[in-house]
This record gives structure tokens, sequence and C-alpha cells, in this order.
């Protein structure tokens, strides 16, 4: 009896232990990546004014806004941008919404200072009086907890029905100022103190809202302690330029709003 048909039978044998073994000593290869559809909405802290140099819209869209930099780093499959310097949440409704889809995977805005009047309360206080400054940000105040929760809740909810299947991650705003002594021309500290605590009374709200939406709330301010306007090392501009005053330079869009997205996204 010829016994080459046994031999074979061990040598296949062995071949299916040896292939069986190194499967178990190596693991199972790498799990493909999910594609990530990424859109980024919002107001001139998701456009990246501040960062430059701009596109040549009206939005003043920068490659160095965190949104761009985060698709970049992370391999987005694809990237939408219509993020736009000025915008409310009515733009956002109406306009920047068009860019989702049942496709997209993730979602960035930051919106709500424009609808609370932010330009107008920085020029209140950094061109007025004491009591000017104060009744801008009174002012301020009563909008952000009486009307703003409503535009928020109509945001999201409408990012949501465009977007069933994006995660929703909403961004805030940072504290503009450091309170040390920079010289004689810096707005007092009591001004700067005010629009601080307006500032984190919109993190709140908006924090609040984004939760009730089932979003993630990324808090920036934490980011841009120690480098805001009066720092040694600001990542926020002052006065210096007309349209990039009190929004962050391209450090503060890295180190900062890119560093708080990335926490929690990986």
């Amino acid at each position: 009896m010829s016994h080459r048909p046994l031999a074979r039978a061990l040598t296949a044998l062995a071949t299916l232990l040896t292939t069986a073994l190194a499967a178990v000593l190596v693991g199972p290869g790498p799990a493909q990546a999910a594609a990530v559809n990424y859109v980024a909405l919002g107001d001139s802290y998701s456009s990246g004014v501040g960062a430059g140099p701009y596109d040549w819209s009206t939005c003043l869209r920068s490659q160095k806004s965190y949104a761009p930099l985060w698709a970049t780093a992370h391999g987005a499959s694809s990237f939408a941008f219509p993020a736009c310097g000025g915008a409310v949440t009515a733009d956002v409704i109406n306009d920047q919404v068009d860019a989702l889809s049942a496709g997209t995977t993730m979602v960035t805005v930051t919106i709500g200072g424009n609808d609370a009047g932010f330009v107008d309360v920085i020029t209140s206080c950094r061109f007025g009086t004491t009591s000017t400054c104060t009744n801008a940000v009174n002012e301020a105040r009563a909008f952000v907890t009486g009307t703003l929760p409503g535009r928020l809740d109509e945001t999201y909810a409408t990012i949501r029905d465009r977007a069933p299947n994006a995660r929703l991650i909403v961004l805030g705003y940072p504290r503009l100022f450091e309170l040390n002594s920079c010289g004689w021309l810096a707005m007092s500290v009591y001004k700067r103190t005010i629009l601080n605590q307006a500032a984190d009374l919109l993190a709140t709200v908006t924090a609040g809202r984004a939760a009730a939406a089932g979003a993630t709330f990324v808090d920036t301010r934490p980011f841009f302690a120690g480098h805001g306007v009066c720092a040694s090392d600001p990542w926020i501009h002052d006065i210096s330029g007309v349209i990039e005053a009190y929004h962050p330079d391209a450090d503060g869009y890295r180190h900062g709003y890119l560093a708080a997205l990335t926490s929690v996204t990986g």
C-alpha cells in the first residue's frame, strides 16, 4: 500500500495547524477605519477669522482654522466648510445646513455669539464708558438667558434633521481676557471681568441646550486659560485689527480649538 496519500494528508494537516497558530499569535489584522464625512458649520470662530490667510469669499474662511486642521490630521473622507464670519443662528438654518446629508457622520458648530450682539458689546466696552459697557453686557446677558436658548434649540434640531446619522459637536467660546495689568490703553479690569462673566454665562446656556439636543459640548475655556488678551503669550487678538479683533490667532485655533475638539474625538 502506498504511503503517499498519508504523507500528503499529514502535510496538509501540519500546514493548517501552522496557519491557525500564526493567526492566534499575530491576532486579527487592523480594522478598516470608518469613513468620516465632516461638515463644519458656524460663525467666525469656526471659519477662522483671526488666523488668515482667507479664501476669496466674504466669509473669511482660513485653512488655519480648527476645522480644516482636524479634517487633514484625521484623514476625513470628505470635508465641507460652510462656516461663515458674522453668521447667526438663522444663517446656519437657512444657508449652511444645505451642506449636510444622511451621509454626514460628524458636524461641528460654534454659534450664538453674534445673536447675542458680540460685536456691539465689545465695541461698547472697548470705546465706551464703564456705564455703557455694563448696560451692553446686561442686555446681552438677558438675551442669552431669554431668547438665545430657543434659537439654539431650533438650530440643533435642524442640523439633526438634515444629518440624522452624524455626531453633533458644539464648541463654546473662550474667555477673551486675562485680568492682569497690561498697560494704560487696555480695558479696565472691571470691564474685562464682566465680559468674561458674560462668556461664562454663554458657555453655560450653550452647554445646556447642546445636552438637551443630545450633542457633545466642548468647553474651550480651559484650553485658552492663560492665553487671553493681556497674557504674555496671547492667542486672541486685541484691537489690532478691525476684523480680527477679539478672535483667536493661528495658535488659538491650533492649540486652543483644535486641541479642544481632539479631546473629544481622539
